[in-house]
């Protein structure tokens, strides 16, 4: 063999080893994708987070109550705003107080603009039938305290002022008997309150004792117009017998007037709210019966829950009486409380 042919020979041999061996070579493989069922298999998409749960909204609620004329106006207010705060994972609040019809009826307007959903009122003055019978049809719920007013679809808690009447009729006569002189203090301003109160009084010394001299005059529920009005009173009446007053605080401006005049004829003086100073000044007088027929200024508390009931869908009574309790130096100290703000 040639040696050119030995060369040409090799150099095929070459070539040929060559393309057997670039056949068999196999880059590196790239991953091949995964497929969607082999990503659920493999590592599971992580589940989204439940979302916190919103906090459930306040109910907004309104209190209307009177500017503060003595302790019992106080009280209210305070055990009002007090239930509300207790109430605070139910309730937003707002309380005003006001000196007149007119403020009053700003202040619920302001209320509505706020976006009361229930108002607990404490309309002490003749003229909010209107303004409250105008919220009640907007659908507000208002729950009067104390207060009976001409507007359909209005909530009361209320004290029974009528049986306080009654039980100042009755006291007065088991201490004096069926004749004497009688002054009856009644408080026009005050609307129904004093209207059932003197109703209360009127019609039944009207059946227990016919013969009673009663004479009317009007004050307020302060002990400044009490003891203003009643030494005017006693200057004008040689001779009472008992004093029918429909208030604590009036009564103790009365009992002032009474010191002051010397005046030793009169055996009763009734009273009305509860207050803690005229409890105490039950035994320190001998010589006259002190009485309060009385219901706890705390009870504003059940109207603020009977406007959250409401609220909450609840079947509620539309008007809830409490009964009147009656405390005179036999008993005083049961209702004695170091911590009343009245």
């Amino acid at each position: 063999m040639s040696k050119r042919l030995l060369v040409v020979l090799s150099i095929l041999l070459t070539v040929s080893i060559m393309f057997t061996a670039c056949g068999q070579a196999t880059p590196a493989a790239e991953e091949p994708a995964a497929s969607d069922e082999t990503m659920s298999e493999e590592a599971p998409a992580a589940e989204e987070a439940p979302a916190a749960e919103e906090a459930p909204a306040l109910y907004k609620i309104g209190i209307l109550a009177p500017a503060v004329t003595h302790g019992w106006v106080a009280a209210v207010a305070y055990n009002a705003e007090q239930r509300c705060i207790e109430l605070a994972d139910q309730v937003e609040y707002k309380l005003y107080t006001s000196s007149n019809a007119e403020e009053m009826t700003s202040q619920l307007d302001d209320l509505q603009t706020w976006g009361a959903q229930a108002i607990v009122a404490f309309p002490q003055w003749e003229g909010m039938e209107v303004p409250i019978q105008a919220a009640i049809d907007k659908g507000i719920v208002v729950v009067n305290f104390d207060i009976e007013i001409a507007a359909d679809g209005v909530y009361r808690v209320s004290g029974d002022n009528e049986d306080m009447g009654v039980q100042g009729a009755n006291y007065i006569v088991d201490k004096i008997g069926t004749e004497g002189t009688v002054v009856m203090l009644e408080v026009p301003t005050s609307g129904s309150v004093s209207e059932l109160r003197k109703a209360g009084f009127v019609d039944t010394m009207a059946e227990i004792a016919p013969d009673m001299n009663i004479i009317s005059y009007a004050t307020k529920f302060t002990r400044e117009d009490g003891l203003k009005d009643f030494a005017d009173i006693l200057t004008s009446n040689q001779q009472i017998d008992a004093v029918y007053s429909m208030d604590d605080e009036t009564s103790i401006g009365v009992l002032q007037a009474i010191k002051e005049a010397n005046r030793t004829d009169i055996k009763v003086v009734t009273g009305g709210g509860g207050a803690q100073e005229y409890f105490n000044m039950m035994p320190e007088n001998e010589e006259i019966w002190i009485e309060s027929a009385t219901y706890s200024p705390a009870m504003v508390r059940d109207a603020v829950d009977m406007a959250v009931s409401i609220l909450n869908g609840e079947t509620v009574d539309p008007v809830v009486i409490i009964p009147t309790t009656i405390v005179d130096r036999s008993n005083y100290t049961e209702f004695l409380d170091a911590n009343s703000p009245y």
